[in-house]
């Protein structure tokens, strides 16, 4: 094994495992914190997919690092901690307190923290991080229902999370160049920021961070990571795939992301006349809403357009449920009811889902008891299909991160399928 990641949430590890995979890398994606006696076979990368994002940061450091130990242990030679591009977190963590305990476990001082991701529009300068053309602090993400984020810059929103120094290579260093950036950051103590606008600037970072133990960031940073190792000769690309064998069955779209892009794209396939339902969590707790209530519509609606069951909801509306139910429980009745669904759309004939934003894709993924993801074709940058395995039937998976995907993501995704 050349690389062992750990993602703190579903979409994030599956955007990653796409990110080496096109870069020629045999990746295995596995679900939950590995047994120590698993077994990765011939895979250049293993990515450990945690539901660590938004948990207490003593559990996510306890969890991450479990899962660091078995990766060295298998023979990981690096590792790398993926999160958000938007740097989803809070003052509490937990980037920063699963940063230093990585450090800690690899006996490191120095790391790099870069989010940028910029096919998908999130890039850093000089230390900020932008959306399009907004700062993070002026993007949607400000509005977060779990991760308001308020603040664009990375060193002070790091800063507040972490024990370890932080710094900034900005731009000018990076652009100097794969040799400058790494005698840069050799002289780092600490966790370097460091800035990244184009592929171009990703690749240089990759090139350049070949002495680091410990890499930290978006999956962007991974860009360049399967040419540094074909370069130092450690693996022979494979050709990635671009069609997906899906098992036969009928398709189903779950959306529990309430992101600005999920919601454009639940908007352009009713417009092209996907049946939709939305679902609340005020209706779930009060059972104006079941499970059964859900799937049953799902069943009589399938035909040429993939049926949409959604919580999404602008955020004046979601803060209002908030409100009444309270932050954690509105998303927790959200999260195990479309996991619920998705049980019982699996066990009614449903092979095929695609399944929007993060918390969302976890919920289903343990529901369904898979601890395997075999990735397949891209969808759109940072979305591929994946294949499932695990102890239910086999399934063609798409967890697609709430804020990824072109608007008629949900109409074309079909397309990949054989």
């Amino acid at each position: 094994m050349l690389l062992g990641a750990i993602a703190d949430d579903l979409t994030g590890a599956t955007d990653l495992a796409l990110t080496l995979s096109r870069g020629g890398m045999k990746v295995l994606q596995v679900v939950g914190v590995p047994s120590p006696d698993a077994r990765f076979d011939d895979a250049d990368a293993v990515v450990v997919s945690l539901k660590s994002r938004t948990i207490p940061a003593a559990e996510a450091v306890a969890m991450s690092v479990a899962a660091g130990k078995v990766l060295l242990a298998a023979g990981a030679r690096q590792l790398f901690f993926k999160y958000c591009s938007t740097f989803d977190s809070t003052d509490e963590g937990n980037i920063g307190p699963v940063t230093d305990a990585l450090l800690d476990l690899l006996g490191e001082a120095r790391t790099i923290a870069c989010p940028a991701f910029p096919t998908n529009k999130r890039t850093v300068y000089k230390g900020h991080l932008f959306v399009g053309d907004l700062l993070l602090s002026d993007s949607p993400m400000k509005d977060h229902p779990l991760t308001p984020m308020r603040d664009a810059n990375l060193a002070r929103v790091l800063g507040r999370q972490t024990k370890t120094p932080v710094v900034l290579l900005d731009h000018d260093q990076v652009r100097a160049g794969a040799d400058a950036l790494s005698r840069s950051l050799a002289a780092v103590d600490g966790i370097a920021i460091v800035d990244a606008v184009s592929d171009d600037d990703l690749r240089t970072i990759g090139a350049a961070v070949s002495g680091l133990r410990l890499i930290t960031g978006g999956s962007g940073v991974a860009l360049g990571l399967p040419e540094m190792f074909r370069q130092a000769g450690l693996f022979r690309p494979i050709t990635p795939p671009v069609t997906l064998a899906a098992p036969p069955g009928r398709a189903a779209i779950i959306a529990g992301s309430c992101s600005a892009a999920t919601r454009r794209q639940i908007e352009m396939a009713q417009a092209q006349g996907a049946p939709s339902l939305q679902v609340e969590a005020t209706d779930i707790a009060e059972h104006r809403m079941t499970v059964d209530d859900a799937a049953a519509f799902i069943e009589r609606s399938a035909g040429s357009l993939a049926p949409i069951v959604y919580s999404s909801a602008d955020p004046q509306k979601i803060r209002l449920v908030q409100e009444q139910l309270g932050r954690s429980r509105a998303g927790e009745l959200v999260e195990h009811f479309m996991g619920q669904l998705a049980q019982e759309l699996t066990q009614r004939g449903f092979t095929r889902l695609i399944v929007a934003g993060g918390e969302t894709s976890g919920a289903v993924i343990h529901s369904l008891g898979v601890t395997a993801l075999e990735i397949g074709p891209e969808i759109d940058p940072g979305v591929p299909w994946t294949l499932s395995s695990g102890a239910g039937p086999q399934l063609a998976l798409a967890l697609k991160s709430g804020n990824f995907g072109a608007d008629d993501f949900f109409l074309k995704a079909w397309e990949r399928l054989q």
